[in-house]
């Protein structure tokens, strides 16, 4: 009698998924240090008559300061360790917290707001580090995709508590959310986070000479790690340009109660969190993570297009659905592009790709703003959203046709 032998899933350790959750928990805590001088713009306006330029700068500052230190704490990450960085992180923006939290004018918060950005970006390229590390690649995907969701937790913490400390007791306890949160990761992480185990030379003495010389640099040995970052930075345009005007545009084009285009946009981007666990999952099925960024930019191109034929007649009535779809897709590909990134890159490079990879999008992101601003002013909704979609169409030429990976 023939027997087939059935190929067992792989068993993930219940310490993995413990170094996961440490890992999305720290992010999402120094998340909410970044995003809350967003959510302080209306009390400074209203109540202390700061102008909207400078709520705006302030606003900035912590992403000013990660933009400056991503690829940095990304090395330092590949040379010390993922536990180290992330601690020290953490422990660093909680003491920027305390000086924003005592800070007694405009521009000192600005200068602690943008301390503080610059420590916590340690926890971007060293808590995907850690997914990598942890997790085999058929289940990187999955375990990706969840890390993801840690940048839309801390948002979502940001949004639902700092508002409501500033306006019933002032800006220091809005801001002393985030140094109870940071310093409270800080603690945990110190203690219960480990490095995953590297790959390490062999020893002296069973016939291999161990290789002193540092890891190749894997982007001279081919464009792989370029093409992926120029891909995702091109993927930010949709992502951002829906965020930062998608209640503007449901409100004044769409004739939406701001009530209900708020309700609208936190439905959103619960689904596109959820979306990136999904997408992920898919990539390990699939056994491709290029295939399936793929898929997500022709999507992404598609779906943009009838967000802009809503201003069409008889079209609106579609605006809703069309939004939460964009909004899933504008945000799926960022799990895949940074598991893609870590495999290329391997061990030794890992930090500071994800440095590199941070830092374009970041940059991308900034010019989002007052590019499809200008453009909306010029044309409209309609065919600024248009617009929007040669970005993902853009990146399809640019797609390796296949992953690439490396251990070392």
């Amino acid at each position: 009698m023939n027997t087939t032998t059935l190929q067992r899933p792989t068993v993930i350790p219940r310490r993995a998924w413990r170094m996961l959750a440490l890992g999305v928990a720290a992010q999402a805590a120094g998340t909410v240090f970044v995003s809350t001088p967003a959510f302080l713009i209306p009390l400074l306006h209203a109540e202390r008559g700061i102008s909207l330029v400078q709520a705006g700068l302030l606003a900035s500052a912590p992403t000013i300061g990660m933009v400056l230190t991503l690829v940095a704490w990304g090395a330092l990450a590949d040379r010390f360790g993922e536990r180290r960085v992330i601690t020290t992180g953490l422990a660093l923006t909680a003491v920027a917290a305390v000086g924003a939290a005592a800070a007694g004018d405009i521009l000192t918060l600005w200068v602690f707001f943008f301390l503080g950005g610059a420590v916590s970006a340690s926890t971007n390229a060293a808590s995907g580090r850690v997914v990598v590390g942890w997790f085999p690649r058929e289940r990187r995907g999955f375990a990706m995709g969840i890390r993801q969701m840690s940048q839309p937790l801390g948002v979502t913490v940001a949004a639902l508590a700092v508002p409501g400390l500033a306006a019933e007791f002032g800006i220091g306890a809005a801001v002393a959310l985030s140094l109870v949160l940071n310093a409270a990761l800080a603690v945990l992480c110190a203690v219960g986070l480990a490095d995953p185990v590297r790959p390490v030379a062999a020893p002296p003495g069973i016939g291999v000479e161990p290789d002193a010389r540092p890891a190749a640099n894997p982007y001279r040995a081919s464009s792989f790690l370029w093409r992926i970052h120029l891909v995702s930075a091109l993927l930010v345009v949709p992502q951002f340009a829906l965020s930062i005007f998608g209640i503007v545009w449901l409100v004044a084009e769409m004739q939406w109660s701001a009530p209900a285009a708020g309700l609208l946009i936190g439905v959103a981007q619960f689904i596109g969190a959820v979306g990136r666990i999904g997408v992920g999952e898919l990539s390990d099925r699939v056994g491709s993570r290029v295939r399936v960024l793929r898929w997500v930019a022709v999507s992404g191109c598609l779906v943009m297009l009838v967000v802009g034929a809503t201003g069409l007649p008889g079209w609106s009535v579609v605006a809703g659905p069309a939004f939460i779809v964009a909004t899933l897709i504008s945000v799926a590909d960022n799990g895949l592009a940074f598991t893609s990134v870590a495999e290329a890159a391997g061990a030794s490079w890992a930090g500071k790709a994800f440095g590199i990879q941070n830092t374009g999008q970041y940059v991308v992101a900034a010019m989002v703003g007052p590019l499809v601003g200008g453009l909306v002013t010029l044309v409209g909704y309609p065919l600024a959203f248009v617009a929007i979609a040669i970005a993902p169409a853009a990146v399809l030429p640019l797609i390796p046709k296949a992953d690439a990976a490396r251990e070392s």
